[in-house]
C-alpha cells in the first residue's frame, strides 16, 4: 500500500498558501512524518482564508481552505527570528530527511537557514525552495501569486471566450492550478531526490519556480506556438487541434462532446441522419473541421438542441464516443462512480467533528489516505520536542 510508502521519512514543512502545502499533503499521504511549522498567534495564512469556516461549539475553528491541503500533518509554533526557536528549528532540520520552503529568495540565508547553511549540518538533506520566479534571474526577488503566473505563463491568453463574443477576454481558471501543478512538480522532484539519495547518500538543493511551471504546464498550445510561430487564440469550450470537442446544448442542459477522430465522426453523423457532413469536404477531416469551427458548431447546435441530454448521452456511449456532463459540485459528490472510487472520505476531530475531506487519488480506493488536520496552531509543538 503507498499510504505507508514513505514511512520513516520526516519532512519539516516551512511552507504556507497552496503550492507547498499541497506538496507535503502528498508527502503526509504517503506516510512521511510532516511537521508544519507555523508563525506564533497567526499561523499559515490560509487559517484566515474564508469562510467558510467549520466551527466547534467551543469556538475553535478551521478554514476549509487550510483543510484542503494540511490533512496528516503536525503543526507546531515557532519564529525563526527568535534565536531560541531557530535552534529548535535547527534541531529538527538535523533529524529531517526533506525540508520544504517557500520564502522570498534570501530570506532564510539571513537567519543561516538557506540551503547552503543547512547542507554542512544535514548533507542528507533534501531541501526544496518553491518561490515565484526562481533562485535566480531578473525577476527572483518578486512575490508572486497563482493568479499572477496564470497570466504572465500564457494560460489566460488563450482562457476564455474569442472576440467578439459575449464576455470575451482573458479568463483565469476556478482553481489555482499553477499552485496546484507546482506542487506535483514538487512531490515528484522530492520523491526523485530521495530515490537519488539511496544511491549516492547525498541529499540536493531543488529550486521549484511556478513562472517555469506555468510555462511548462502549456504543453499542447506552447508547442502549437513554437511550430507556428502563431500565438493560440481564445476560443472558448473549443479545442484548439480537435473537433467537434467543447460543450453544446441539448434541450435539458450542456454536454461536453469529445469526437476523437473522422471515424467517430462519421459515425455521429450517421446516427443523427446527416451523414452528408462527414463528407462535407468543409468537416470531412479534422483539420477541415478546425479550419471551419464556426460553421461546424452551428450545425451541430441546431441538431443536438433537438433532444434531452439522455437521448444524446445514451447515444455516444452506444457509438462509442466520449461525453461529459457539465457538472456542480452537488452533482460530482453524488455521482456513482465518485462514490465508488471513494473520493469523498471524512475523519472525526475531538473538537470540530466530522471533517469532510478528499482521497488522494495516488492512493488506491479503500485506503485510509485520510487523517486529521491540524486545526488548533502549535497543538503537537510539544509531542515533537519530547
Amino acid at each position: 500500500m503507498l499510504a505507508g510508502a514513505l514511512t520513516g521519512i520526516r519532512v519539516v514543512d516551512l511552507s504556507r498558501i497552496l503550492a507547498g502545502p499541497w506538496c507535503t499533503q502528498n508527502l503526509a499521504d504517503l506516510g512521511a512524518e510532516v511537521i508544519k511549522v507555523e508563525r506564533p498567534e497567526s499561523g499559515d495564512d490560509t487559517r484566515q482564508w474564508g469562510p467558510p469556516y467549520l466551527e466547534a461549539e467551543s469556538g475553535e475553528s478551521m478554514s476549509a481552505y487550510f483543510m484542503c491541503c494540511n490533512r496528516n500533518k503536525k503543526s507546531i509554533c515557532l519564529d525563526f527570528k527568535n534565536a531560541p526557536d531557530r535552534e529548535k528549528l535547527l534541531e529538527l532540520i538535523r533529524g529531517a530527511d526533506v525540508l520544504v520552503e517557500n520564502y522570498r529568495v534570501g530570506t532564510l540565508k539571513q537567519y543561516g537557514l538557506d540551503y547552503e547553511s543547512i547542507r554542512h549540518i544535514n548533507p542528507r538533506l533534501v531541501y526544496a525552495s518553491i518561490t515565484g520566479y526562481g533562485q535566480t534571474g531578473p525577476k527572483s526577488a518578486r512575490p508572486g501569486y497563482d493568479y499572477i503566473f496564470q497570466g504572465l505563463g500564457g494560460l489566460m491568453s488563450y482562457t476564455g471566450h474569442a472576440d467578439g463574443e459575449p464576455g470575451a477576454g482573458p479568463l483565469r481558471t476556478g482553481v489555482a492550478v499553477v499552485d496546484i501543478t507546482t506542487g506535483m512538480y514538487a512531490t515528484s522532484a522530492i520523491l526523485a531526490a530521495l530515490f537519488q539519495r539511496h544511491g549516492t547518500g547525498q541529499g540536493t538543493w531543488l529550486d521549484l519556480a511556478l513562472f517555469d511551471v506555468a510555462v511548462a504546464m502549456n504543453a499542447n498550445q506552447a508547442a502549437n506556438y513554437l511550430i507556428s510561430g502563431e500565438n493560440p487564440a481564445r476560443s472558448g469550450n473549443a479545442h484548439p487541434n480537435l473537433a467537434p470537442y467543447e460543450v453544446f446544448r441539448a434541450s435539458d442542459g450542456y454536454l461536453i462532446l469529445a469526437v476523437g477522430n473522422d471515424t467517430q465522426f462519421a459515425r455521429f453523423c450517421a446516427f443523427c441522419d446527416r451523414s452528408e457532413l462527414a463528407e462535407d469536404q468543409r468537416f470531412s477531416t479534422n483539420s477541415e473541421r478546425i479550419r471551419n469551427l464556426p460553421s461546424l458548431r452551428a450545425v451541430l447546435a441546431d441538431i443536438l438542441i433537438v433532444e434531452p441530454r439522455s437521448y444524446w448521452t445514451a447515444a455516444l456511449d452506444n457509438l462509442g464516443i466520449s461525453w461529459g456532463a457539465v457538472n456542480t459540485l452537488e452533482d460530482v459528490f453524488a455521482d456513482e462512480q465518485v462514490r465508488h472510487r471513494q473520493m469523498q472520505q471524512s475523519v472525526v476531530h475531538p473538537q470540530l467533528g466530522r471533517i469532510p475531506l478528499i482521497r488522494n487519488p495516488m492512493l488506491a480506493p479503500g485506503s485510509t489516505s485520510c487523517s486529521v488536520p491540524p486545526p488548533l496552531l502549535g497543538e503537537h509543538t510539544k509531542a515533537v520536542f519530547d
